[in-house]
């Protein structure tokens, strides 16, 4: 049968449905976009003209002074910079930590696995609290420092999980010739198991990139008087927290048509923020989706 014969003999349904999934995803795809156009709309409108209402998709007048007011803070550059840095030192130094502790707990002749294994779910819902934290790492000499960005989530049990579960698809043929060969269990993960791990790995880089990118409250809890350590969502919540405490009073009309209001640094501010991850997440898609699906096929 050709292809014209099967367009002639197609049933009715399989056109409803066709035309429903059209309609689907297109409804799904304006759904997806909107808030986001509109936020970026209103992030270039000018504050006053905003509270009026009725900007959708393009701003009505438009003005720079959001985005002045966000990059002209005393702090956003120092911020800026740590939060950079804490992103690539914890995804690089969490990926081969937990990556190194998956390898060994995906091992079927690794005596404990199934017990540490449950230990590290068990971790997942329960913990200390934060008071008995902070004293935890007050005593370690973390607070006040860089390191507590990075050294107290090196090991995410989740992440390790995820990781575990794409080695143990892994065929264990694999490393039966390898160790034939003589290879040692570092050789295995380094020439092995890593190459073949890259689709869980950039997932799991992913994740950490996009919590520690967006993390706020450790700035504020453990380096609240070191401004040296601010981090960049931290410093924009506190612009966000002063305009809205602000909107309303005599100082925040003196720029008359200029002024700034919370719905539009609010904009602003999220545009700024997600801006980076957005030109990030094109390029690892498609490990993304390839890394959360095979780890669950087995051999």
């Amino acid at each position: 049968m050709n292809e014209k014969e099967y367009r002639v003999r197609k049933p009715i349904s399989d056109f409803v449905f066709e035309i429903f999934v059209v309609v689907f995803l297109f409804v799904f795809v304006v759904v997806t976009l909107y808030p986001v156009l509109n936020t970026v709309a209103l992030s270039f409108n000018d504050g006053i003209d905003a509270v009026r209402g009725g900007i959708y998709l393009w701003p009505r007048k438009i003005s720079m002074k959001n985005y002045q007011t966000v990059f002209a803070m005393q702090n956003i550059w120092i911020g800026a910079r740590i939060t950079v840095l804490r992103t690539v030192v914890a995804t690089l130094t969490s990926l081969f930590a937990n990556a190194l502790l998956a390898f060994v707990v995906s091992r079927k002749r690794f005596l404990f696995r199934s017990q540490l294994s449950l230990f590290w779910v068990i971790t997942m819902y329960v913990n200390g609290g934060m008071i008995p934290i902070f004293l935890l790492y007050k005593n370690l000499g973390l607070t006040g420092t860089f390191h507590v960005y990075w050294v107290p989530g090196m090991i995410s049990a989740f992440n390790m999980l995820v990781m575990r579960t794409y080695m143990e698809g892994i065929p264990e043929s694999l490393e039966e010739s390898a160790q034939l060969d003589g290879a040692g269990y570092w050789t295995i993960f380094k020439d092995i198991i890593s190459p073949l791990s890259k689709p869980v790995y950039a997932t799991v880089a992913l994740f950490i990139a996009v919590w520690q990118w967006n993390s706020w409250f450790d700035a504020m809890l453990y380096n609240r008087m070191k401004t040296e350590y601010t981090t960049l969502q931290y410093e924009l919540m506190k612009l966000l927290s002063s305009v809205m405490q602000q909107s309303g009073s005599a100082e925040s009309a003196k720029n008359g048509a200029n002024t700034i209001t919370p719905i539009t640094i609010r904009a602003a501010v999220t545009v700024a923020t997600m801006l980076p991850i957005i030109c990030l997440y094109p390029f690892l898609q498609r490990y993304f989706v390839t890394g959360l699906t095979i780890g669950g096929v087995k051999e």
